[in-house]
């Protein structure tokens, strides 16, 4: 899928009141930004937002946060919310490595909705299950760790499945074939995953946590 880019990027981006200018001014004060003490769930790498989007409407007694480097995409999921009103959900445009930067032990689940796959050995670290990685979320998760996955590579599953099983996460539900899983694991499709499934790719699904 093609990101396209996005005219005026940079004003929607600064006119935006779900767009969190300074995260880094938040940091351990996100549940009073919000003003309540509901559960705070981070999407890294949220694309266009359908996901993050459609998760804070259906669920109105959590708190989510949308994470996305690229400002084009970013400006795209906030045009997408049009003129909704999600007191639960905000935005940041930003690099994910930077995440700790952002929050305390804050964060009660992250969802890693079909995040760049970096295929190639030589970019394993970069992949967001990479243990450099795992490391740094143990650092904002605010007990329990908990983190769901969705993606169509099979590289990137593999990976994933190695690295948090050997950083002691337990995993709750694994499949490799989401759409026509028999438990009927409840989803809320993304941008990418609407377009696989019309191409009926299968799509690999994870949800691990580690209990202290």
């Amino acid at each position: 899928m093609r990101y396209k880019v996005v005219k005026n990027a940079s004003n929607i981006l600064s006119d935006s009141d779900y767009l969190i200018k300074k995260p880094e001014n938040y940091k351990n004060k996100w549940q009073a930004l919000f003003n309540n003490n509901h559960p705070i769930c981070l999407e890294l790498g949220m694309g266009y937002g359908s996901f993050i989007i459609r998760m804070a409407l259906e669920n109105p007694n959590v708190n989510y946060i949308g994470l996305e480097l690229d400002k084009n995409q970013t400006a795209k999921a906030i045009k997408n919310i049009a003129n909704k009103k999600i007191p639960n959900l905000k935005i940041i445009c930003a690099d994910a490595s930077n995440i700790i930067d952002y929050f305390g032990k804050e964060i009660n689940t992250i969802y890693l909705t079909f995040s760049e796959p970096w295929p190639k050995k030589k970019d394993e670290k970069k992949r967001f299950t990479a243990i450099p990685y795992l490391k740094l979320y143990d650092r904002i998760f605010k007990k329990n760790k908990h983190i769901i996955l969705k993606t169509d590579n099979k590289i990137l599953f593999a990976s994933s499945l190695e690295n948090l099983s050997n950083y002691w996460y337990t995993f709750e539900k694994v499949s490799l074939d989401l759409h026509h899983d028999e438990r009927n694991i409840k989803n809320v499709m993304t941008d990418f995953e609407t377009q696989y499934f019309k191409e009926k790719r299968p799509i690999y699904y994870l949800e691990a946590s580690f209990k202290d």
